[in-house]
C-alpha cells in the first residue's frame, strides 16, 4: 500500500500544533508520519514522553509512525536490537536506522514480535541491503527510505536517485523519498534550505514535486521532510499523490480559443502508442471533435514542450492534441495554443507510450 506522508519533530513543536496539523492532513488522506529522534536533548524522559504523545494521536486519527534512529541512540537508550519493546511501547510502527549495523542485527530486527518494521536507508549508494538480505530477514518487515538533504545543492542527483531506488524495487522493497515544502520552517536541526531528497526538486512547487517522484516509478511512499506545510501545500501534495493519472500543468497562449482550452483540458489524453520522436500524439481529441471547426492561427515554429492542436488544413488529423518532444517547423498546420508549464516541462520525459495523462491551466 502506497503511503503519503508527513514529518514531525515534536523535541521542537506542542502537542496541540501536531495535533492541528495532523487533523488537517487526516482528512486529506495522508497515513504516515516520518518522526526524527536522533537527538535526545537535556531532558531524555520529557523527549521520550512527547514522542509518546504525538506518536498516540497519530494512532487515533489513522497514521503510523516510522521512528528515525541511529546505533549511537541505541547505546543511549540502552536498546538492543534484541529487544525492540521500547518502540513497541512508544506506539510506534517502525524504526527508521538512519546508521545501519553490519546486517545480522537488522536481519533479527525484523524477526521481532511485535511486527515493527525495519526501514533502512536507501541513499548510501552501497550494496547494504543486499547483506541484509544475505541473512535472511523477514522482508515483509524491511523497508526503504531516502535521506533528505538540508543543504542546498547537496540532495540526490537524478540517476543516483533512479539507480539505486530501482536496486530496492528489485528486490520488492517498499520504498519512500521526500518531497519539500517551501511554508515550513523547521525540520531536525535550524539550517535548512528545505528538506527534499532529489536537488532537482528544492525549488520547485510541492506537488511538482510529488509528481515527479510518482512519475519516476521508483518509489512507493512520499513524504513532506520539513514543518509544518502549509494547509494549501498539504491539498495540492494530496491531488498529485491521489490523482487517478498525471496531470501536467499547461499554460496557454492569449490566443488560444475556448474550445481549444477545452480539448485539452476535458479529455483524458493517451499517448498514441506508435510513438514519433518528435511529436506525442493524442489522437482521440480529433474523433471527440470532428464535427468542430479548427481555423488555423499561431502556427509559428514550435518548441519543445509546446501545446499544439492540429488545424482544419490537415483535413481528418484536424482536432488532434500534439505536444512537441523537439523544436520543429510549422507549416501551417498545426496551432500552437499554449506551452507546458516552465515547473513541469521536464516531467514530459516520464509520459511512456499508451499511459494515460491529463493537462490542468
Amino acid at each position: 500500500m502506497r503511503r503519503l506522508g508527513l514529518s514531525l519533530y515534536p523535541e521542537h513543536s506542542t502537542l496541540e500544533e501536531d495535533k492541528k496539523y495532523l487533523d488537517t492532513a487526516s482528512k486529506l488522506g495522508y497515513s504516515r508520519i516520518f518522526a526524527s529522534l536522533l537527538e535526545l536533548g537535556d531532558d531524555k524522559d520529557k523527549t521520550i514522553n512527547r514522542f509518546k504523545e504525538t506518536i498516540a494521536y497519530g494512532n487515533e486519527v489513522g497514521f503510523v509512525t516510522i521512528v528515525d534512529m541511529n546505533p549511537r541512540l541505541f547505546k543511549e537508550l540502552n536498546i538492543s536490537y534484541d529487544d525492540l519493546s521500547f518502540f513497541h511501547d512508544l506506539g510506534a510502527y517502525g524504526i527508521r536506522l538512519d546508521e545501519g549495523f553490519s546486517g545480522m542485527e537488522e536481519a533479527k530486527m525484523t524477526r521481532n514480535p511485535y511486527g515493527l518494521k525495519i526501514e533502512i536507508n536507501m541513499s548510501s549508494g552501497t550494496h547494504y541491503l543486499d547483506n541484509i538480505i544475505s541473512y535472511h530477514p523477514d522482508t515483509n518487515n524491511l523497508l526503504g527510505c531516502h535521506n533528505f538533504y538540508p543543504q542546498r545543492y547537496t540532495g540526490l542527483g537524478e540517476d543516483f536517485f533512479i539507480k539505486w531506488s530501482n536496486f530496492f524495487k528489485e528486490r520488492n522493497i517498499h520504498s519512500a523519498a521526500f518531497v519539500s515544502s517551501h511554508q515550513a520552517t523547521f525540520g531536525p536541526w535550524p539550517v535548512q534550505d528545505g528538506l527534499p531528497t532529489l536537488e532537482d526538486d528544492r525549488y520547485l512547487p510541492i506537488a511538482t514535486q510529488v509528481k515527479h517522484l510518482l512519475l519516476s516509478g521508483v518509489v512507493d511512499d512520499v513524504i513532506i521532510g520539513n514543518t509544518y506545510a502549509s494547509d494549501e501545500e498539504l491539498e495540492e501534495a494530496s491531488k498529485a499523490f491521489y490523482a487517478p493519472y498525471p496531470v501536467l500543468k499547461v499554460d496557454f497562449s492569449q490566443n488560444a480559443t475556448e474550445l481549444e482550452k477545452e480539448v485539452i483540458l476535458k479529455s483524458t489524453h493517451v499517448y498514441r502508442g506508435d510513438a514519433s520522436d518528435y511529436l506525442l500524439r493524442s489522437t482521440m481529441t480529433r474523433v471527440h471533435y470532428r464535427d468542430r471547426d479548427f481555423p488555423a492561427h499561431d502556427t509559428d515554429d514550435i518548441k519543445r514542450g509546446d501545446i499544439i492542436i492540429v488545424n482544419e488544413k490537415y483535413g481528418q488529423y484536424k482536432g488532434e492534441t500534439q505536444i512537441a518532444l523537439r523544436d520543429i517547423k510549422n507549416d501551417g498546420r498545426r496551432n500552437v495554443i499554449g506551452h507546458l508549464n516552465s515547473d513541469e516541462a521536464f516531467l514530459l520525459k516520464y509520459i511512456e507510450p499508451w499511459s494515460s495523462f491529463k493537462l490542468t491551466e
